[in-house]
């Protein structure tokens, strides 16, 4: 914890070390700014981190955040980070049973044996061309609005024009996803497989009239002007490691151990209240960015905060000691488990597993998905433990909103845990358990957080990890040039619940810089 000069004032002072925080001291300390950076946590990094969470195991998990898409090229370029990403070979497996037999949806692995494939599941052509049409169109959006995530605003009519496919516009702007999933795709698996991109950590219907999930599917197949989730090699820690020390090497002050407790401002010089254990300090800025939740950022200052929208996803990592086979023999593990590996996530199931947990009840087919980071990159292992094959497992629940965990968060986090990979087990040719890794303590290798667990040791509001709604990515009403502004002049909200927030990309972060360096003066 390094020591603060008190009476200094600082150019900006940063609330919140997590990566969007990191990219804003960054680029402002590069700018000759003097930078503060004030952590509550022992460390930096936020919800991208790296943790060795199985005692006497030799494995780097990506505790809470997990693939790469968003983040632009050129924050990385600007920055100068060491950071790569790497391909998946393939994109999904999506196992199911018909007529009696396993079989399943591979897609990946070049564009004949996806047509084959699809061909296998239903029987035809007709699916195949549909998705190609689909995700042609969804590919072009990419390519057009992806690169305004790093400029100002546009408005609605501009990023249209933008577009420029009014066909495009209505699908993913106007109406409902669910709509052009059932108008576009027949079979049920398939049209499962499209919709999971529209709730990733969003509790919605595919017909909800308010698109929430449209939001949500866009910003899941928009990132890089591809809609590649890639691997980080290293893990997220990795990533978040490089950009602590671009904005060290750049002259920002990173101090960990501190939490702001409130933020006092007259819109031109603010005083930051911070609390360390050795009492209260308080430190003087031009510019205060808040790395938090707009609930967050309403609390410190003492405005009236919005309702959060609460989270709704299990997040499970896991360590193998092998891969478990298939009862679908036709695929190899290695090839289903390296993409995304749906899990009761047919387009019915989704819609049943909404209606029971808008109802209270936890999903009797809790939908999820599981990737292995460590077939892409093995890095994040420990050489014994790759000479034996060891291999991770991420899983990430869908439809499990933050209300289902308030009567007891333990209790329910192991009962949706045990039906969720019940749900796995029923695809393998062996149970899951037999191939779990074990601690220095001989304890399965697996932990699981809740949204309850989220907002405990994040402070996401209601387990988010958007920090509320996500936002179109075109100006409305009061979002201000960058999207990062607030009702303070001097105050800017540099986190997940910007406009264009949300997710690992650190594009809150430098358009608050942005907007910083475009009024040096206040």
């Amino acid at each position: 914890m390094p020591a603060l000069e008190g009476s200094r004032t600082y150019d900006v002072v940063i609330v919140g070390g997590g990566h969007n925080g990191l990219v804003a001291a960054a680029y402002l300390a590069r700018a000759g700014r003097s930078v503060l950076v004030l952590e509550r946590l022992d460390h930096t990094g936020g919800a991208a981190v790296s943790t060795r969470p199985f005692a006497g195991v030799d494995a780097r998990l990506s505790r809470y955040s997990y693939l790469v898409s968003l983040l632009p090229k050129k924050i990385v370029r600007d920055l100068g980070l060491d950071f790569r990403v790497r391909t998946r070979t393939v994109s999904s497996y999506t196992p199911v049973e018909r007529a009696g037999r396993p079989t399943g949806l591979l897609v990946g692995g070049g564009e004949r044996r996806t047509r084959e494939a699809f061909a296998r599941l239903t029987g035809g052509e007709r699916e195949y061309e549909a998705w190609q049409r689909f995700y042609d169109m969804t590919g072009h959006v990419a390519r057009q609005v992806f690169p305004t995530l790093t400029e100002p605003l546009p408005t609605r009519e501009e990023l249209r024009r933008r577009v420029d496919d009014e066909e495009a516009w209505q699908t993913l702007f106007e109406e409902p996803i669910g709509v052009a999933i059932e108008n576009r795709f027949d079979d049920d698996l398939v049209r499962g497989v499209v919709l999971t991109d529209a709730l990733i950590g969003t509790f919605a219907d595919a017909h909800d009239p308010a698109l929430p999930q449209n939001r949500c599917f866009l910003y899941h197949v928009i990132g890089g002007g591809t809609g590649d989730w890639n691997v980080p090699v290293g893990g997220m820690g990795a990533l978040t490691g490089t950009l602590a020390g671009a904005a060290r090497a750049a002259g920002a002050v990173l101090a960990t151990g501190h939490e702001v407790v409130r933020i006092d401002t007259d819109g031109r010089t603010a005083e930051v209240v911070h609390r360390t254990a050795d009492g209260e300090s308080v430190v003087a800025a031009r510019h205060v960015l808040v790395n938090a939740s707009p609930q967050e950022l309403a609390a410190l200052t003492g405005d009236t905060a919005s309702e959060p929208a609460e989270g709704a996803q299990l997040k499970v990592n896991m360590l193998l000691k092998r891969l478990p086979r298939l009862r679908d023999s036709s695929v190899d593990p290695r090839e289903a488990f390296a993409g995304t590996f749906h899990i009761a996530e047919g387009y019915q199931q989704l819609a049943v597993a909404h209606s029971q947990a808008a109802a209270g009840e936890l999903p009797t087919a809790p939908p999820s998905e599981i990737y292995c980071h460590s077939l892409t990159d093995p890095t994040i292992l420990g050489p014994d433990l790759v000479e034996q094959g060891y291999q991770t497992l991420t899983l990430f629940g869908l439809h499990t909103p933050a209300r289902l965990f308030d009567r007891d968060n333990d209790a329910v986090r192991d009962e949706l845990v045990k039906s969720t990979l019940a749900q796995l087990d029923a695809h393998l040719a062996e149970p899951l358990a037999d191939c779990l890794a074990t601690d220095a303590e001989g304890r399965p290798c697996i932990e699981a957080k809740t949204p309850l667990d989220l907002e405990r040791d994040l402070r996401l509001p209601g387990g988010n990890i958007f920090h509320r709604e996500l936002s179109w990515p075109y100006a409305q009403q009061d979002t201000g040039r960058w999207g990062v502004e607030t009702r303070h002049a001097n105050v800017l909200l540099c986190g997940a619940g910007a406009v264009r927030g949300g997710g690992v990309s650190g594009v809150p972060g430098h358009n608050a810089a942005m907007a910083v360096l475009e009024r040096p003066e206040i």
